[in-house]
């Protein structure tokens, strides 16, 4: 719930923030809002929101559904959305790549950067048997309990990495791990092997397997990942053709970023 304060701005800034603000309670969990919920939300007045509504309504970042009296997000915002997400280089390297992983493995294909102490998806494609009814791109997710997470953290020192999960991690099955020694631990066989693992660690049901991706310094600026249903990753029996494919194609776009392993700049 993001309220407005009274900051010391000029009207134009102010009424910037606020619609902003508006625009920022449209979430995953609430992608559609009435006027009445906006107000609460805010804390702003209702002829306010009311005006700002409109306003965004007619500029095309908000869209209005007569028949349920909903608010949701227009399509000025996918517009930009994409323009931001096909200017980045990590995304320019790893589309096709991530596409083409999902159609040969039949298995979702996800490419994320971290943003602060989330991860962010970048890509992600839908193979036949780790089918999805939503995209993923542009949700954020924690470092910890997911495999790109890991292979994103893989090599930060032990004092940032406490500094930037903070002492607590959350707990989203049984599986998770919420210290940070069982966590050190994990990151230490993602280096050792090259590819990081989650099985049930976010979601019951659900694995996947990810490599990191570096730029031409040889930092760690990105990971490539395939997941699906357990029955669809079968690591039992294909973790190890898995890894070799994922890391591979993580080679190909880090080499993209311009990357080499025998000529790292530093």
């Amino acid at each position: 719930m993001a309220r407005v304060t009274g900051r010391e701005a000029g009207p134009g800034t102010q009424s910037v923030e606020r619609a902003f603000s508006l625009l920022s309670e449209f979430t995953e969990a609430h992608p559609q809002r009435r006027v009445s919920e906006l107000v609460e939300a805010t804390g702003l007045g209702q002829s306010t929101v009311s005006r700002l509504v409109g306003a965004l309504v007619a500029l095309g970042f908000l869209a209005y559904d007569q028949r349920s009296g909903l608010y949701g997000i227009g399509p000025k915002v996918i517009t930009l959305a994409g323009i931001g997400l096909n200017e980045l280089p990590v995304h320019q390297q790893s589309r096709q790549v991530a596409q083409n992983l999902a159609a040969d493995l039949n298995l979702g294909a996800n490419v994320a950067e971290r943003r602060g102490s989330e991860l962010f998806y970048l890509c992600h494609f839908e193979g036949r048997a780790a089918g999805r009814s939503s995209t993923l791109v542009g949700r954020r997710g924690p470092l910890h309990a997911t495999a790109m997470g890991k292979a994103l953290i893989s090599e930060l020192p032990k004092a940032e990495l406490r500094d930037l999960l903070g002492p607590d991690l959350a707990r989203y099955t049984p599986h998770t791990v919420i210290d940070h020694n069982g966590l050190d631990k994990l990151l230490r066989e993602v280096r050792a092997r090259g590819y990081a693992l989650e099985v049930e660690e976010l979601a019951f049901g659900r694995a996947c397997l990810a490599a990191p991706v570096r730029d031409r310094t040889g930092a760690i600026v990105a990971a490539l990942s395939v997941s699906g249903p357990l029955s669809a990753m079968d690591l039992a029996n294909r973790e190890e053709s898995l890894a070799m494919q994922v890391i591979e194609q993580a080679d190909q776009i880090s080499s993209g970023l311009g990357y080499h392993a025998s000529a790292a700049v530093s």
